[in-house]
């Protein structure tokens, strides 16, 4: 298959001196929000004791953990800023991402022990959820920083229980390694129950000299026989009890090494968990990436620096979508799959780091006379008609029986929608896309370039609707919502505007709260918001698009579940006809 992979179809153009001076505003726009992105993550890195102060005590903190242990320029943060409970510390308390240990690619994720010894804290189930489900999807190693002081007993209530909450890490960790992806755990700290569910479900433990797990703590120990209600008397044993656990606390290295052996190794110094972990990556399950890669790896022919001014801040802006991919594929190449067919929509293959992936984005714009083919009114892109969404049925098919990763491209405003829309079938058609998707059983990932909006954000690999959207990245440019917020005010008080009309009476009450309603969905889509609430799982710049790409593709080909050998692909050579 060398003559259809190693030299594909260029793309793209040099920007011209207009363009650049023309976009001068929009890299203004975009660099202010990646500014307002740093300062939310800023804050994350910052809650809680100041390093120093962990340092002090003969400790590392989880981000020098992550330093020492993740390869150098491997690093691509996800959740960072996650918040849905808005908790006050402004975390949930656990730091995670994909990363290279040995040259292999792993999930990672570490509680963040200088906020409360990184105890448990509203939302850090479902953050814990999505770390779990990444390496499920991308049948990848489980590598865990163990720190956890245990449950917030203050808030017990918003994690303790429910289907997803915090003990659902004892049937993730099994249901991961029954599967046959290893979940490593480096422990350190005090680990009582809560914290102990990371602490002992993990496949291997690799325990600091200083760790402890344990199903009940010093704190839970000293409080065992109450009388009910507590007085003076029952306080003073409560304190002699904690500073008796408090000096030996339960589940140290003396039980679960020497005695039940839970522990595999016990290292004296915090740096050696971390080499236990970096030596154990070496013979982790790794295909070599030669086995897998369709050509050399290349930087594409473009500067990422230039999806600054190609993508418009502005939402109503057209812009060539083909422009932006050519920033983003090696050498600036691919294989278009039907490019006559449904132009609202591109699909084809590309090279991303010598990796093979399918690319699927919205195009802009006019689509040209008689189009969409089954209406009398002229196709717009970012809009879904027929052609496009069989197009995407079609080639998600194909990529699935190739088992050739995805990414998805979004900015779309919905599907067609009308009378003569649902006699074209565009209602069946999307969830036909819906299934086509969860069908391949391939990993994909999705970047919402600008708008993501409507059931068109469902079935272009939007997380909601598939089990096979690896994680979703969001943009300076990224806006999320059921449809515009000028559209749903309009939707919401068209009939009180007729009625008011109708009475007499001003219509100024109706159009301010309008423009209240389209002022909050704006608010309510904006990049940092949609981080915090999970709508993307990560806000990255416009020049990181690719390493994040790069990480997906070598992910997803490190150890694959299944196998398409190259020269049995049907879709470079349906493409090639």
């Amino acid at each position: 298959m060398r003559p259809y992979f190693e030299k594909m179809t260029e793309f793209g153009r040099e920007l011209n001196e207009g363009q650049i001076k023309s976009t001068e505003e929009n890299v203004k726009n975009i660099r202010s929000v990646e500014a307002e992105i740093r300062e939310e993550v800023e804050k994350v890195k910052n809650a809680g004791f100041p390093e120093e102060k962990i340092n002090a005590r003969g400790q590392m903190t989880v981000w020098q953990r992550l330093r020492y242990l993740v390869d150098p320029g491997t690093w691509c943060p996800l959740h960072t800023i996650y918040n849905p409970e808005d908790n006050k510390e402004g975390t949930t308390n656990v730091i995670d991402g994909l990363g290279k240990i040995s040259g292999k690619w792993a999930v990672i994720i570490g509680f963040d022990n200088k906020v409360m010894a990184g105890a448990w804290l509203p939302g850090q189930y479902e953050n814990i959820l999505r770390a779990t489900d990444l390496s499920k999807r991308l049948n990848i190693p489980l590598v865990w920083l163990v720190n956890c002081s245990g449950v917030s007993l203050t808030n017990q209530e918003k994690f303790y229980g429910d289907r997803r909450g915090g003990g659902t890490a004892f049937f993730r960790h099994a249901e991961l390694e029954t599967l046959g992806i290893p979940v490593l755990a480096g422990i350190y700290g005090t680990n009582p129950a809560g914290g102990g569910y990371q602490g002992i479900s993990p496949t291997i433990l690799f325990a600091h000299k200083n760790c402890n797990i344990a199903v009940g703590g010093g704190g839970i120990l000293s409080g065992m026989s109450p009388k009910g209600q507590f007085d003076v008397e029952g306080a003073e044993a409560l304190i002699a009890a904690a500073k008796q656990f408090k000096a030996d606390p339960p589940g140290s290295v003396k039980v679960h090494h020497d005695s039940t052996g839970f522990f595999r190794y016990v290292y004296e110094e915090e740096t050696g968990v971390l080499d236990g972990l970096k030596d154990y990556m070496k013979d982790m399950p790794a295909y070599n990436p030669k086995f897998f890669r369709v050509a050399d790896p290349k930087p594409p022919k473009f500067s990422s620096e230039d999806l600054y001014r190609l993508v418009p801040y502005n939402q109503k802006q057209m812009y060539d979508f083909d422009e932006v991919l050519a920033r983003l594929t090696d050498n600036s190449e691919h294989m278009e799959f039907r490019p006559g067919y449904g132009p609202e929509i591109y699909t084809g293959l590309c090279k991303i780091d010598g990796y093979l992936v399918g690319c699927i984005g919205n195009r802009q714009g006019w689509l040209g006379e008689n189009y969409p083919e089954y209406a009398d009114y002229p196709g717009i892109g970012g809009k879904l008609y027929r052609q496009g969404l069989i197009k995407m049925n079609e080639f998600v098919t194909l990529c699935g029986r190739d088992r050739v990763p995805v990414v998805w491209f979004q900015d779309t405003s919905g599907i067609d929608v009308g009378d003569i829309a649902e006699k074209a079938e565009l209602l069946g058609l999307g969830q036909s896309l819906i299934y086509s998707i969860q069908q391949t059983d391939v990993p994909m990932m999705l970047v919402v370039l600008r708008k993501g909006s409507a059931a068109a954000h469902y079935v272009m690999g939007g997380p909601t609707a598939n089990r096979h959207n690896s994680f979703t990245l969001g943009i300076p440019t990224t806006e999320i919502y059921v449809m515009h917020g000028e559209t749903a005010s309009a939707a919401t008080y068209s009939r009180r505007l007729v009625k008011e009309k109708a009475a007499g009476k001003p219509l100024e009450p109706v159009v301010d709260k309008m423009n209240e309603l389209a002022q909050k969905y704006y608010d309510y889509s904006r990049p940092a918001y949609c981080a915090k609430y999970g709508m993307v799982d990560e806000v990255v710049s416009m020049s990181d698009i690719r390493k994040y790409m790069m990480a997906f593709a070598g992910a997803a080909y490190q150890n694959p579940k299944s196998i398409c050998p190259q020269h049995h692909m049907m879709l470079p050579r349906i493409i090639k006809g």
